[in-house]
């Protein structure tokens, strides 16, 4: 019969449910007699099913049922046999060494593993989780439980990247198949053979892999061709045709170095045949081309090159077509102007026709125009400019910034025809523009601007002109405008007014701890637009997060900012008030009853004492729950908390003295000690002094009978602490201690393991850096002893030896502040290698360490040496100003480039104006900068390593250049798309990886300039376009929403047109969607209300304001005398009879204050036929009320006082006042109200049970009183 052994991580134990509180909202309606539905007091919490799978739902629209997404867990379960098991002991199946190993690979895997041992003590392994961790977790499982076989296989040398594969993608997916351990040697290994190590099985699979993979290289081959670099046009042909065709025909694939680049090798590879078809096809274009052509050389004007090379050199590869000649060209950076054409003398004639007629097609002209006017030549969004190069489109036309001049370059006829359009266009613009500077204090400039450039656009699509007002690392103060020359005048005008303005404003520093700013700030800035929008001339700034700052800072009218500054101290008094906190140990299994069914205790709790209450998760093993609000609401609810506690529990609390030092000890590694006593002891509580309080206080806390166990436990584990601890010291150098403590703590933990005794390092801050102490029992702290000196004599037998490496290599070993180093001393048991000084002409290196150490790291540096000298270097062209990109944020990108292909790459010096000469513009796309680029010094990026990783290396590193489109936006939504504080654009760039440019606000101009990696550019244009039109459609609705109107109403009416607590306002603005300013009371004209908002709403708006006045100036008052004793029955309760009387007469009803001269005058306003019939009516209640006032005051006098101890309603009946007995708590629709079912009994002690210390009704019990 076999045996089963489960092993189970921690993670997977049973976790109890619970109930969730689900938070509930409600409306409660202001009418007192409203009686709601059963639904609407009682809503049924949601099914446990997802929505949508009740039965009797209609097929979605999206499609039919959905189908259920398939397990990702799979089982595996394979067989090892006895004489393969590494553990053979049976003895102690389950809880060895084997168990170890399963959980410790169960918890670096999240696989499940379970073991069982079959009848031929075979071991039998089920494995299950997803397939990643299942197929990782067999891995470990035969390399650590099944003993290891090894074979070779040898494959030809040059074949054993592939077997690597890219990035070693390809090794471990083979590892991972065969489950084995397969080592490739390296690079500067001479041998060939490849070892496999694992199973039987597993070696045979993984070496008919290896076998595969060699068979499939051996048909491939490889040449490389060196020929002149002059004959490679010739070869490739006109647009690379040549070469193409060659490819298809032969299959083999042809890589021509590019013009630009200083090589004069052909690379063909592919099938052996292929290759040596295009091999002889190559050679044989090559001796043609070489016996047949020769060479004439003219000069011509180095600046007219450029039209002889074309966009992208696209004329060169037309001359070489149209001719079969081929044009060599010097390079731009230098000074000579020699052309060179090469082909057959018979076609050397027509090919320089057409070379001279390419220099001379263009020409520049220069045309003056005053540099603001440039951005209105170009017109808004290039309007007027691009007419113009649509018309014409080959002339390419180029402003240039603080410069009073335009080029024109292009063919003759058209540059004619371009500047006649462009003088009239400037004659134009002189005529009906003009522009003005004000000078304005640069404090202003933000307010000038507003939120989000609020005010400055007004004022520009007011008077339809331009501001620029300057940055603030310009620290100017001039702004300047520009346009129509009476909007231009308008506006200074308007400017000046706001600076005046402003220079009267106050400003006020408010203190406010920064832990509320989020509560007053609100979620997504809900509160604060509150207050905004009750004090909207304040601007209120609160302090940036990072900045740790508590003063939030309040500007505008002196008014406004005092009454702002108080509401804002209100709120935060009654923040102060509410963030009172109480902590409440409650035992874990009595949670649940707290909560209550649904959630409804808790609930009950929280809204009687109005605190938040938060429990611990189910996966916590907390038992506080933690109360806050006011600090009375939080002690009474923490009352209601242990009261339920006590009612369910028979709960002890006592304390025990232990001495603070024994306090770690007793808790145990995690905490493990004192768990098991509060598990024995039925769950009680134990609860330690804070460390280093000092105090000597534990507390225990549960049923009365557990708690006295655990008391005596405790003090038993206290005693045998006290009686069988014992401590040694060990001196060891400080420079030790961290091998002794080994990476992670794996070494000093295997020791702690092994023995059972507590090892402490010295700290920083200790005075004897040299002692290490070990505490435990006197066996396990003999036996830690013993292993720590071992380890300590193995660290002092240290030898020095030396070595010579060649001084050109010394650099490679300390470059990246000496990393190949760190890992030589990491992998090789931490030896010493110290180089000479660099400028020494040492040769010779220093190594300390371990004898057996020392020797591998000399083996291990002279395999780099050797790989170092069988090194090539590879250039690469790149513009400087696509460095960085390349390079990465701190280098990333190319690290990773180094890591991945296994070189070096240098990046050159940067050169001094380098940037400013490539930041030139290039306009309307006619040339492109890739065609005019010439690599310079600084651009050459140099790649060293092995021939074909710099190959790689180098296509890698090209892939990561950078391109850079212009995307058309109007420059008035620049600042929009900016956002506040760049947030805007730092948010798009993060989005979509890229760098987006936005012009200075003083070029004005109506694009912005995206760079990055081609897909991330073009999915950064589609969502920049996307914000232009959303940004757009802004601006429209905001203009539709402008229209004001003002109107003057007398100001003894605006209270009536306000309404009771502004609910006649707010309806009006609500119906008609509008904005209603009434003025200030400081305001000259009080008689003015502004109306703003959509025009057709707006006139809406005012019909009904002018109705409201209308029928108000037809109102009278009236005063009418009512004794002062029925006031209060006139009004009602909470004055829903005086309310319901003025709806019914349409009147408005005032009665006097207290202390008032006239209690008994009440004044009536409204039409006169309306108050005449009020005022009868409120006469006739006098009347009627006044027969009972005089018959309630007759009856005192002769009734005596009610009795002290007297029954009746006082005494603690049902009925709460004069209105007779209360009607409870009435719902509609209830399920008792149907035929056949009975409401619940109130009285009844088993449908509505009791919690916590509730008052229950007085009833004599058989048992007599109960005692507390």
């Amino acid at each position: 019969m076999s045996s089963v052994a489960v092993l189970t991580p921690e993670s997977f134990a049973e976790h109890r449910s619970g109930l969730k509180d689900q938070e509930m909202s409600g409306c409660v309606p202001e009418d007192e007699a409203y009686i709601p539905t059963y639904l609407e007091a009682f809503p049924p919490l949601p099914e446990k099913g997802a929505p949508g799978e009740k039965a009797g739902e209609p097929v979605s629209a999206w499609g039919s049922k959905i189908r259920p997404i398939k397990a990702s867990v799979i089982t595996q379960v394979f067989h090892v046999p006895l004489e393969e098991r590494r553990y053979k002991d049976n003895s102690q199946f389950g809880e060895g060494e084997e168990a170890k190993v399963c959980l410790d690979i169960m918890q670096r895997t999240g696989a499940h593993i379970e073991l069982s041992l079959a009848k031929d003590q075979g071991l039998s392994i089920m494995v299950t989780g997803k397939l990643d961790s299942v197929m990782k977790a067999r891995k470990e499982i035969v390399a650590r439980l099944q003993t290891q076989a090894s074979a070779t296989v040898a494959i030809p040398k040059e074949h054993h990247r592939f077997v690597i594969g890219k990035n070693g993608e390809k090794l471990q997916e083979l590892e991972l198949k065969t489950a084995t351990k397969i080592t490739v040697p390296r690079p500067d290994d001479a041998s060939a053979s490849i070892r496999i190590s694992g199973t039987r099985e597993g070696i045979e699979k993984a070496r008919h892999e290896v076998l595969l993979i060699s068979a499939e290289q051996d048909k491939r081959a490889v040449e490389r061709l060196s020929l002149e670099k002059a004959f490679h046009p010739f070869i490739a042909g006109a647009h690379n045709r040549l070469v193409q065709e060659l490819s298809q025909e032969t299959g083999a694939r042809i890589s021509i170095p590019p013009p630009s680049l200083p090589k004069d090798e052909i690379i063909i590879t592919g099938e052996k045949e292929a290759v040596a078809m295009a091999l002889s096809r190559i050679l044989a274009i090559y001796d043609d081309k070489k016996r047949k052509t020769t060479t004439i050389s003219v000069e011509v004007k180095k600046s007219q090159h450029k039209y002889i090379i074309g966009p992208k050199g696209n004329t060169l590869q037309e001359i070489l077509e149209a001719t079969g000649v081929s044009v060599e060209m010097p390079p731009l950076d230098s000074g000579s102007e020699t052309i060179i054409l090469r082909g057959e003398p018979d076609k050397l004639g027509p090919a320089l026709t057409q070379v001279y007629a390419k220099a001379k097609s263009v020409m520049v002209v220069e045309v003056s125009a005053p540099a603001w006017l440039h951005r209105f030549i170009i017109g808004k969004k290039g309007q007027n400019i691009g007419r113009i190069t649509q018309q014409l489109p080959r002339v390419h036309i180029e402003f240039t910034d603080g410069e009073e001049r335009i080029s024109l370059e292009g063919p003759t006829e058209e540059v004619e025809q371009a500047q006649v359009q462009i003088q009239d266009i400037i004659r134009d613009l002189l005529v009906r523009m003009d522009y003005t500077e004000v000078i304005i204090d640069q404090r202003f400039h933000r307010h000038l601007i507003g939120k989000n450039g609020a005010n400055i656009n007004r004022i520009k699509e007011q008077y339809k002109v331009s501001v620029r007002i300057p940055q603030d690392a310009e620290r100017s103060s001039l702004v300047r405008i520009e346009g129509d020359p009476k909007g231009v005048q308008l506006a200074r005008r308007e400017l000046i007014d706001m600076v005046q303005r402003m220079e009267n404003e106050r400003t006020k520093d408010l203190l406010v701890e920064q832990r509320f700013h989020r509560s007053i700030i609100g979620q997504k800035g809900e509160k604060i637009k509150e207050v905004r929008d009750k004090f909207p001339e304040v601007i209120i700034n609160f302090p940036d997060p990072a900045q740790k700052s508590d003063v939030v800072q309040l500007r505008g009218p002196k008014n406004e900012v005092e009454k702002c500054g108080k509401f804002l101290q209100k709120i935060i008094a009654e923040l102060v008030e509410n963030s009172f906190s109480l902590s409440v140990p409650i035992s874990k299994q009595y949670h649940k009853n707290i909560i209550g069914k649904g959630g409804a205790n808790i609930k009950k709790i929280r809204e009687e004492t109005n605190t938040k209450i938060d429990l611990p998760t189910e996966n916590s093993d907390s038992e506080t729950i933690v109360i806050t609000g006011r600090k009375n609401n939080c002690e009474a609810a923490r009352g209601r908390i242990l009261a339920i506690q006590r009612e369910l529990a028979n709960l002890k609390e006592t304390e025990v003295t232990i001495p603070a030092r024994l306090h770690n000890s007793l808790i145990g590694s995690k905490g493990c000690l004192v768990r098991a006593i509060m598990e024995d002891c039925g769950g009680v509580h134990i609860h330690f002094p804070s460390e280093g309080s000092g105090s000597d206080r534990v507390t225990i806390r549960g049923a009365a009978g557990e708690v006295e166990k655990a008391r005596k436990q405790l003090l038993e584990l206290a005693e045998e602490k006290q009686v069988t601890s014992f401590t040694a010291e060990l001196q060891a150098k400080p420079e030790y201690h961290r091998f002794l403590i080994g990476r992670g703590g794996a070494n000093i933990r295997r020791v702690r393991d092994r023995t059972g005794a507590r090892i402490i390092f010295p700290s920083l801050d200790d005075a004897k850096q040299q002692l290490i102490t070990i505490v435990g029992t006197e066996e396990a702290v003999h036996h830690a002893q013993r292993e720590l000196e071992s380890l300590v004599k193995s660290l002092d037998d240290v030898v020095e030896d030396s070595m010579v490496v060649d001084a050109r290599h010394h650099r490679h070993f300390v470059c990246r502040r000496g990393q190949v180093l760190r890992e030589l001393a990491e992998e090789y048991g931490g030896v010493a290698v110290s180089f000479p000084r660099t400028g020494t002409n040492s040769q010779r290196v220093a190594l300390k360490g371990a004898k057996d150490c020392v020797e591998a790291v000399k083996r291990r540096i002279q395999d780099i040496i050797e790989d170092l000298e069988s090194q090539v270097t590879v250039e690469v062209a790149v513009p400087q100003r696509f460095h960085r990109a390349i390079m990465g944020p701190k280098g990333s990108r190319i690290q990773q480039l180094t890591r991945d292909h296994e070189v070096q790459i240098k990046f050159p010096e940067r050169e001094e104006g380098a940037a400013g000469q490539e930041a030139s513009p290039q306009e309307n796309g006619d040339v492109s900068p890739e065609a005019e680029f010439v690599p310079r010094k600084c651009d050459i990026i140099t790649i060293a390593g092995r021939a074909e990783k710099c190959e790689l290396a180098r296509g890698a590193l090209l892939a990561l250049v950078p391109l850079t489109q212009d995307v058309g936006v109007a420059y008035e939504l620049h600042r929009y798309i900016i956002g506040q504080k760049g947030s805007g654009i730092r948010k798009m760039m993060d989005e979509y990886e890229v760098n987006i440019w936005v012009p200075q606000p003083e070029k004005q101009l109506d694009v912005i300039r995206v760079t990055g990696l081609a897909p991330n550019v073009e999915r950064a244009k589609q969502g920049l376009l996307g914000r232009v039109r959303e940004l757009q459609a802004e601006q429209e609705e905001r203009a539709l929403r402008s229209f004001k109107v003002t109107m003057s109403v007398d100001p003894r009416f605006h209270p009536k047109i306000i309404g009771r607590k502004g609910a006649v306002i707010s309806q009006i603005r609500k119906d008609h969607d509008v904005s209603i300013q009434f003025p200030d009371k400081g305001d000259e004209q009080q008689d003015l209300i502004v109306i703003s908002g959509y025009e057709r709403n707006v006139e809406e708006a005012r019909q009904n304001i002018q109705q409201l006045v209308a029928e108000l100036q037809e109102m009278v008052s009236q005063d009418v005398h009512l004794d002062p004793r029925t006031h209060a029955r006139i009004i009602g309760a909470r004055g829903k009879a005086i309310r319901k009387l003025m709806e019914e007469f349409k009147v408005d009803i005032r009665f006097p204050q207290p202390g008032s001269s006239e209690p008994d005058k009440v004044t009536v306003t409204g039409l006169p036929e309306t108050v005449d019939n009020a005022i009868d009516h409120l006469l006739n209640l006098e009347e009627e009320y006044m027969l009972s006032v005089t018959e309630t005051e007759t009856l005192a006098a002769y009734m005596k006082p009610p009795s002290r101890y007297g029954g009746g309603a006082g005494a603690g009946g049902l009925d709460d006042g004069p209105g007779g007995p209360a009607k409870g708590f009435v719902v509609r629709d209830a399920p008792w109200n149907a035929a056949g079912n009975k409401a619940p009994d109130m009285s009844s002690a088993e449908d509505f049970p009791t919690f916590g210390t509730g008052v229950a009704l007085k009833q004599a019990s058989a048992w007599g009183p109960k005692k507390f």
